[in-house]
């Protein structure tokens, strides 16, 4: 029997090819701690996100190229990842420790902003990541009731604050510190000084991502926010109706201006399925998000249907990827987690890869 080389197996694993970036997988560096034992072989593949929408497919492809190598008598492939940081260009950045910052925004209120932002957050973290929370909807904070959590989950450490825990999440909230019913009446620079102390006064972990909801609309918030941190990209949430498009086209405008890239657009509430008939009714008309993601020249995340759950389960504290993972409304926000991951590492897979490391037993 044969032994079975390195450049063999380097060989057969070449012609796997990442569709995105158009590599294969041995040129990338994802292939990782390749072992060879007589006629077993063993490899990591690490991927650049643990939301990578095709990772099984590339374990398939991995496992049947180098099976199929003369003298090979068993192949075991780990899938594993580590998520690249951004380049921030010289940028200031009061938190090296978070790898990739997102920001959810919206044109307008009212179009489930703040769903997408905890369901998005909540399947990053149910793929393996590690990942933050940050609510900086200053004037309408509904992260704390759909998360379930409170300021007496926060702990005090010496001269900064550790974020809530919840759900797999580091949580932070501009509603943990103003009364529930206390309207927030602040001009600009008051503004700017709490988002500074949302990075620099609280004790976050290193994270893989971190998610900020972000208020409707454009203004003093959303210009603090860009220019204090390096933002990865932005994801825009938009209803199908034509009043809620409009207003996408001034959210998207005011990150091109502050050069931000686009992620891509979510179409929240594009439809409801009729529990009792199946019949699909699309309540605020249809196509208006992948209208605007192809006008703008961004990727189109997906449509997320109307399902009273969801409503249920954010006044509950319990996100529907946490009650009912199997349900449509739930898959689509998982779909939107696992594109929002891709399109992210796509940009940073551009970084020049590893060298395989080999050892022989």
């Amino acid at each position: 029997m044969a032994a079975v080389s390195e450049d063999a197996i380097k060989k057969a694993l070449s012609v796997i090819i990442d569709p995105d970036l158009g590599q294969d997988i041995v040129s990338l560096g994802f292939v990782k701690d390749l072992k060879i034992d007589g006629g077993k072989v063993g490899f990591t593949i690490e991927l650049t996100t643990p939301a990578c929408p095709i990772k099984e497919q590339f374990r398939t492809q991995a496992t049947d190229a180098v099976r199929a190598i003369d003298g090979v008598e068993s192949v075991e492939v780990n899938m594993s990842s580590n998520v690249r940081s951004q380049d921030v260009g010289g940028k200031a950045n009061p938190v090296p420790q978070i790898k990739n910052i997102i920001a959810v925004a919206s044109g307008k209120g009212g179009v489930g902003k703040s769903t997408v932002a905890a369901n998005l957050a909540v399947g990053l973290s149910m793929a393996g990541a590690k990942v933050g929370l940050m609510d900086c909807d200053f004037y309408g904070p509904s992260v704390p009731l759909m998360m379930g959590v409170s300021k007496a989950d926060l702990r005090q450490v010496g001269e900064k604050i550790l974020p809530a825990r919840k759900h797999g999440l580091e949580i932070i909230s501009f509603g943990f510190f103003v009364g529930e019913k206390d309207p927030v009446i602040w001009r600009g620079p008051i503004l700017d000084s709490a988002i500074r102390q949302f990075f620099t006064d609280i004790a976050w972990s290193e994270l893989d991502y971190l998610i900020i909801d972000m208020p409707p609309g454009t203004g003093d918030v959303q210009l603090s926010l860009c220019q204090r941190v390096p933002l990865t990209g932005a994801v825009v949430v938009t209803t199908p109706q034509a009043v809620a498009l409009a207003d996408v086209y001034k959210a998207v405008s005011m990150f091109e201006k502050v050069n931000v890239p686009i992620i891509g657009v979510v179409e929240n509430m594009s439809f409801f399925v009729a529990p009792d008939t199946g019949n699909e009714y699309k309540i605020f008309g249809e196509g208006g998000g992948e209208k605007i993601a192809g006008e703008i020249g961004t990727a189109f995340l997906g449509k997320v249907p109307l399902d009273p759950r969801v409503v249920e389960g954010g006044d509950k504290g319990e996100p529907i990827l946490l009650v009912d993972a199997e349900c449509a409304a739930a898959q689509a926000f998982l779909s939107v987690s696992q594109q929002t991951a891709h399109r992210v590492s796509v940009a940073q897979a551009k970084e020049q890869p590893q060298l395989i490391q080999i050892t022989r037993a």
